[in-house]
Order: C-alpha cells, then structure tokens, then sequence
C-alpha cells in the first residue's frame, strides 16, 4: 500500500523583512498561491494543507482547494520557539508522512518534489527524514577564527570543503517523527541538494526581486539563464 503523503504549507501574518510576502503580487499571482497550485500537481502528494493564523490565506486556501488548519496566534508570534510551532503543526495534520514546503522558495521545481519524495519514501528504513540543501563554497569564520581552511595555506574557493547548508525548500517526515523531533528534519537525514536557481529563499526585498525575476525568465518563460 503507497504510504501517504500530505504537503503542508505554513503562512502567517506579520513577516517583518518582507511585508505580506506570502500574499504579495509575484509574477501576476501570488507566492501562496503559486506554491499550493504547484504542490496539487504533483502526483505523490495525496492532500495540500495550508496552516495559518490569517483569514485571509485560508480563504485563498480554501478557494484553490487546499484544506486549512487556523493556527492560534500564540503559534504565529516571533516569541515561539520553533520546535514547539512544528510540533503543534504535526499534531494538526491526519497523514502519515508530512513534505513541508515554504512559499518563499518558488523556484523548486515539480520534479524535485517527487524525487525527493521517492527518495524518501523509498529509504525510510535508513533515514529518518529528507532535508533539501546546497553546497557552501565561502570562507567561513567564527568568533575571529576560520572554519573550513588554513589562512596559512590559502586554497582556491572550488578547493574547500564540502560543506553543504540546509535550506528546508523541501522537508519530508513522519507525522510521528516530526511530533517526536519537535522539527521537521532528523536525526538522520537524507541530504537532497538542489542547484543555486532552485535554493533560491526570499528573506529580503532584494530577495523578493531576484526570485520574481529568476521566476519569470526560467517559470512562467522557460527559458534558461545563459
């Protein structure tokens, strides 16, 4: 019997950097939208459920035919921890096994989102969760002393380390692994990358352009970068 499979987008109201970001206009849509239209077209997702504390992104929701699961304020403030907002989101969900997915990263592409889906659902025996990420090639430094290379003995930026950065464009785990965990990666995960287009994470305004730029040129015109 194929396992099921819900996707679970979680919105709020609030965003500091990027106001209204989830809702704002991106390519004549928005990423709300954009995001939950996308995750109904992949086939190994059973069910879109779109978790938020505002109205009126569960009315979106609801009207693109998303289920909706209204989030209580005390789960949507910036004072929460995270681990218990991902935890009380899990306990909400009726599934088996959860893909989250965020709106700011609009670039993922449908076919990477049933890859890793497979991939998941396929090695659930050796890894507990599946967590998208890309490689890190910077000088890195903390608290005045690098990381990943000898100053000494310079290497070419190509030559460090493999060094790779979550950045939870897609995360899949049990419902009861993600209740377990307080998080939506664990303790063994599988690490998917993705390429630098598809990592793409809307944070800033600047972020805001780029991926809406990148969008048009690569989405909505199928066209590639060089």
């Amino acid at each position: 019997m194929q396992k099921k499979v819900s996707a679970l987008i979680a919105v709020r109201s609030g965003s500091v950097r990027v106001k209204n970001k989830n809702i704002r206009t991106f390519n004549d849509s928005t990423l709300l939208e954009l995001k939950i239209k996308q995750l109904q077209s992949v086939k190994e997702i059973n069910d879109v459920v779109v978790n938020s504390n505002s109205d009126e992104m569960l009315s979106i929701a609801k009207n693109l035919g998303a289920k909706t699961v209204k989030r209580d304020d005390y789960y949507a403030s910036n004072t929460i921890s995270m681990s218990s907002v991902f935890e009380h989101m899990a306990k909400n969900m009726d599934c088996e096994n959860i893909l989250y997915a965020n709106c700011t990263n609009p670039l993922v592409s449908t076919n990477s989102y049933s890859d890793a889906i497979r991939i998941f659902l396929n090695n659930t025996s050796v890894y507990d969760s599946l967590g998208s990420c890309h490689d890190i090639k910077e000088f890195l430094y903390l608290d005045g002393k690098a990381l990943n290379y000898d100053p000494m003995n310079q290497p070419r930026s190509q030559d460090l380390p493999n060094i790779v950065a979550l950045n939870f464009a897609i995360s899949i785990i049990s419902r009861s692994n993600m209740i377990k965990f307080k998080n939506i990666i664990g303790h063994n995960p599988y690490f998917y990358k993705l390429n630098e287009v598809e990592s793409v994470d809307i944070d800033t305004p600047l972020d805001f352009f780029i991926a809406e730029s990148l969008y048009k040129k690569t989405v909505f015109q199928n066209e590639t970068l060089l």
